[in-house]
């Protein structure tokens, strides 16, 4: 069992990283609420939480992934492994699957 005080600790291997979702706004910038019931789709931005240096190509050159700890990020839905600790589900995913970066 994975507890809170591991999630520090997992690095990923290869070219995956380690991401925590971000709960989306549930008021809109005009004040509307959005209830629970409104979106059942799984939030698509996240917080990276670990992530390995980069992938060894077919020659052994490290090809390297511009993330680090501490990044947003906006991910493909259906493209991860879920690592379930206490409430939160973190998402193990192909950096690939990364589509954008938030600066």
């Amino acid at each position: 069992m994975i507890t809170h005080d591991m999630i520090d600790r997992i690095t990923p291997l290869s070219d995956r990283v380690l991401l925590r979702p971000i709960d989306a706004d549930k008021v809109t910038a005009s004040g509307i609420i959005i209830p629970d019931s409104a979106n059942k789709e799984r939030p698509s931005l996240y917080e990276v939480i670990s992530v390995w240096p980069g992938k060894l190509d077919k020659n052994w050159v490290l090809q390297k992934i511009d993330l680090q700890k501490g990044d947003r990020v906006i991910s493909g839905q259906y493209s991860w492994d879920d690592v379930k600790v206490g409430d939160t589900t973190y998402k193990l995913v192909w950096a690939e699957y990364i589509l954008a970066k938030i600066n």
